[in-house]
């Protein structure tokens, strides 16, 4: 710090806050520390008693706090995503639109692990609307050394340490298992739910087909989706080990390369995730979808939203978080569910 006239103030950084008093009318801070300080400024200060101010020493070597956090800002940002104004060292990144938010955790980790700096974040993998808060980056210095923010470059790495993915335009394919369905001895209380949740995330209805305990029938009826250029094939019903459960072979039937038949989450253990050739995934979902308030279609979905390819790793790390408590009162997704990877 350096103490200087108020009148030579022009251009500097103030090392302090200053507050301005009014007996019964006003306290508040009149100037902020890391405040850079305009000709206009100077009668304002006058008035308030400070014919001196600490600024802070110019050094090629240092940075202000809110240089600074533009570099932050930068390495986290991608095109989707709004900036706020830099404020006393601290940037916020908004959605700029529906999608799935991502952060590289090892990365992250990295950039936090060193002093002076810190980027606070939305769990990795999280489904977010347009203008909703994504993170947080804060230089905790007003100055902070030049090299440390090279340091901050090389940790972070050439991407962006998170991205937001837009959800995209999609038709879904539902096929509904089960011979009392097809027979009409119950109602199919399942596909409004799954019609439900697709809508969620802007995801229409592109065809449905009932189709009885058969697994031939089954497969043919996933094929007639695929053919009819759904992408996204999602079978309820038959998900259990029971032996007239037959949706999990039929599935593999289809020729479909099956990332996992079961997933470490509750609700929702019989799972089944696959991906045809070009892509396309589908689904076979427990009957716990259709009754829970989440479940692992819940933490799937926004990744099979944005176009996101969900790997059987991902998927086995799903158990971190992975159980619902069931709470009475249902506040996902804001609760820990689901939010270990």
């Amino acid at each position: 710090m350096k103490l200087i006239n108020t009148t030579d103030a022009v251009g500097h950084v103030l090392c302090h806050d200053i507050t301005r008093i009014v007996k019964d009318v006003v306290k508040d801070t009149a100037f902020r520390k890391g405040h850079v300080v305009t000709k206009e400024d100077i009668p304002v200060l006058l008035s308030l008693g400070k014919d001196h101010l600490y600024i802070w020493e110019k050094d090629e070597n240092t940075l202000h706090e809110n240089d600074a956090a533009e570099i932050l800002r930068e390495i986290c940002q991608n095109e989707n995503m709004t900036a706020s104004p830099v404020k006393e060292g601290k940037i916020e990144l908004t959605a700029g639109c529906d999608g799935l938010f991502q952060i590289d955790i090892p990365r992250l980790n990295a950039v936090n692990e060193i002093d002076e700096i810190m980027i606070a974040s939305r769990h990795t993998n999280t489904p977010v609307k347009k203008g909703d808060k994504l993170l947080g980056t804060r230089v905790i210095p007003l100055v902070i050394a030049r090299e440390k923010m090279e340091q901050v470059r090389r940790a972070a790495g050439e991407e962006p340490l998170a991205r937001l993915v837009p959800y995209r335009p999609m038709r879904a394919g539902i096929v509904t298992t089960g011979s009392e369905v097809f027979y009409g001895r119950i109602q199919d209380t399942f596909t409004p739910v799954i019609l439900e949740k697709l809508a969620g995330f802007g995801i229409q209805a592109g065809g449905h087909i009932t189709v009885n305990d058969d697994k031939e029938k089954i497969t043919a009826a996933v094929l007639e989706l695929k053919n009819q250029g759904m992408d996204l094939i999602v079978c309820t019903g038959g998900m259990s080990v029971d032996p007239d459960d037959l949706t999990p072979g039929a599935i593999r039937d289809t020729g479909a390369r099956i990332v996992t038949y079961g997933a470490p989450v509750l609700p929702g253990a019989m799972f089944l995730l696959g991906y045809f050739e070009d892509g396309t995934p589908v689904m076979g979902l427990p009957g716990c979808v259709m009754y829970a308030k989440a479940t692992v279609f819940d933490l799937v979905l926004p990744r099979i939203a944005a176009g996101v390819p969900v790997t059987k790793q991902e998927l086995a790390h799903m158990g971190n978080g992975g159980l619902c408590l069931g709470c009475p009162v249902c506040h996902y997704p804001n609760c820990g569910f689901g939010k270990g990877v």
